[in-house]
C-alpha cells in the first residue's frame, strides 16, 4: 500500500466529536479530501470544557473528564498535539454510603468490585469459556438479567447494594436497568475502573478536539444536521440541513460518528440491514447531570484522603474537578447518572445549589460558593444522554452490528468500541478503525 492510499478520494465525516475528528485526521493523512459535518456550533461533542462563569479564570470539564493510564489512544493523541497531561486524584477513589451494619461512612478502599467479582465468579468463568463473545448463548443468558435481579437472587448485602447503586455515576444506569453482562465483562477483562493513575489535560480536555480541528486541511461545516445518507456502487450522497436550507453532498465514502440516540433519526437508502437497524434503535443512553460547584477553598481535601468518591446519593459521583489549577479556590464536579440525574435536577429546582451542597456535608464544612454550572446531557439534542449503556432488553447478539460497515458507509463513536465504550479513548479508537475501513474499502 502506498504512502497516500486515498489520494484523489473524498470522504464525508458526520460528527465533529473525537471519533469524527480522529477519523478525519487519519483520512487526510492518507491523502483523502475530507469534509466534516457537525450539528453543533462547536467541535468536541461530549468533550466540553466550561471556561465562562468561574472565578479566577478556572475551568472544568462538563463532559468527558478523566483519562486513565492504560488509555493509549487518547494519551498518544495528546502527545502528538503537544498537549500536557497532568496527574490527578493521586489518592484514588473512595466511597460514601452504608457499611455492613447500615451506618453511613467514608470508605477509603471500596470493596464493591471485590465483593461483586467474588459472587460473579461462575458467570465470569462461563463468559471466558465463550471467548467473551456477546453473540454466544452464555452472553445472551447473562445479558437478560439486570444487576438488580442478580443481586436479589443472592444473600442480602446492604453495602454491596449501595456500592452497585453508586456505580450509576460510572455506567449512567441504575442496577434495575443495567445488564449484568456489563459487570461480568468488566471483571472478565481484569480492568477495575479508577484503580490506576488518572490524568487530565492541562488547559481542558476540549483541546484534543480543537487541536485536531485546527490542523485539518478540509472544512468543518458547523450547525449542519445530517438527515439522509444514500449510496450506490460508486458514491455516497449525504443530505444536510442548514439554516440556509437543505442540500446534498457527495463523496466516495462516509464515516458516521453520530451517537445511536440521534443516528436513528437519519434515513438510510438503501435501508440498513435489519439487525443493524434494530441495534441502533434499541441502544439506550444514560441520563447524566453534571453540576460543577466552585468554592473559595477545597474543603474536601483532608490529608491523604481521596478527593474522588462514588456515592449512592442523588448527587452521584463527586470529585475534584480542577485540582491541576492553581489557587485556593476549587471546583467540585458532580456526575449524577441514571435516576440520580432526575433526582439532582429536582433538588436544584426546589432548593437550588444549597440543596446539593447540603448533600455534601460528609465531606466537611463547605466554603463559600463562588459559581456553579449545570449541564444536563439528556437534554442535549445531539447526544440524548451522557453515553451509551447496555440494558437487559438489548439483544447481546447485535452489539457487533453497531460498528459494522454498510457498503461505503462506516460507523464509529464510543458506543461502537468494545473495550473502551463510554470513554474518549473508545471514541478515538473507533474513529481510527473507521478510517482504516475506508482505506480497505476504497
Amino acid at each position: 500500500m502506498g504512502s497516500r492510499p486515498l489520494a484523489g478520494k473524498t470522504v464525508i465525516v458526520a460528527g465533529a466529536g473525537l471519533a469524527g475528528l480522529s477519523a478525519a485526521r487519519d483520512l487526510e493523512h492518507d491523502g483523502a479530501a475530507v469534509l466534516v459535518v457537525e450539528a453543533r456550533d462547536r467541535v468536541g461533542g461530549r468533550v466540553h470544557t466550561i471556561r465562562d462563569g468561574f472565578a479566577h479564570g478556572h475551568h472544568a470539564d462538563a463532559g468527558a473528564d478523566l483519562i486513565e493510564s492504560d488509555q493509549d489512544h487518547v494519551r498518544a493523541l495528546a502527545r502528538s498535539l503537544r498537549l500536557d497531561t497532568v496527574r490527578i486524584l493521586r489518592n484514588g477513589w473512595g466511597f460514601y454510603g452504608p457499611g455492613p451494619r447500615g451506618q453511613r461512612r467514608i470508605v477509603s478502599e471500596p470493596r464493591t468490585f471485590w465483593l461483586a467479582a467474588k459472587r460473579l465468579g461462575p458467570y465470569v468463568r462461563d463468559f471466558k469459556l465463550a471467548d467473551e463473545r456477546w453473540d454466544s448463548a452464555v452472553a445472551a443468558a447473562i445479558g437478560r438479567q439486570s444487576v438488580a435481579q442478580w443481586l436479589a437472587s443472592g444473600p442480602r448485602d446492604q453495602a454491596l447494594a449501595a456500592g452497585l447503586r453508586g456505580l450509576r455515576g460510572f455506567y449512567l444506569a441504575d442496577p434495575e436497568e443495567l445488564s449484568l453482562l456489563v459487570l461480568v465483562e468488566q471483571f472478565a477483562s481484569g480492568d477495575t475502573p479508577g484503580e490506576g493513575e488518572m490524568f487530565r489535560l492541562r488547559g481542558g480536555n476540549d483541546r484534543l478536539a480543537t487541536g485536531i480541528a485546527d490542523a485539518l486541511r478540509g472544512p468543518i461545516l458547523l450547525n449542519a444536521i445530517v438527515r439522509r445518507v444514500a449510496q450506490d456502487d460508486s458514491l455516497v450522497r449525504v443530505t444536510v440541513a442548514e439554516r440556509g436550507g437543505v442540500h446534498e453532498l457527495t463523496a466516495d465514502a462516509c464515516v458516521i460518528t453520530l451517537p445511536a440516540s440521534t443516528l436513528r433519526d437519519v434515513e438510510f437508502t438503501p435501508r440498513l440491514p435489519e439487525d443493524q437497524h434494530h441495534a441502533i434503535a434499541t441502544l439506550p443512553y444514560g441520563k447524566a447531570t453534571r453540576l460543577m460547584l466552585q468554592f473559595d477553598r477545597r474543603f474536601w481535601k483532608h490529608g491523604r484522603r481521596a478527593t474522588a468518591f462514588g456515592t449512592d446519593l442523588p448527587i452521584g459521583a463527586v470529585w475534584d474537578g480542577n485540582e491541576q489549577q492553581r489557587g485556593p479556590a476549587g471546583i467540585l464536579s458532580l456526575l449524577a447518572g441514571g435516576r440520580a440525574s432526575t433526582e439532582l435536577q429536582s433538588i436544584l429546582a426546589n432548593d437550588g445549589e444549597a440543596g446539593a451542597i447540603a448533600q455534601l456535608a460528609w465531606l466537611g464544612p463547605p466554603g463559600s460558593l463562588l459559581a456553579s454550572r449545570t449541564i444536563v446531557w439528556e437534554d442535549d439534542p445531539w447526544s440524548g444522554g451522557g453515553y451509551a449503556y447496555f440494558d437487559a432488553a438489548f439483544d447481546t447478539r447485535l452489539r457487533a452490528w453497531l460498528a459494522r460497515p454498510a457498503g461505503r458507509v462506516m460507523f464509529a463513536g464510543e458506543h461502537t468500541s468494545l473495550r473502551w465504550q463510554g470513554y474518549m479513548n473508545g471514541a478515538i479508537e473507533s474513529g481510527k478503525r473507521a478510517a482504516a475501513e475506508v482505506r480497505a474499502t476504497l
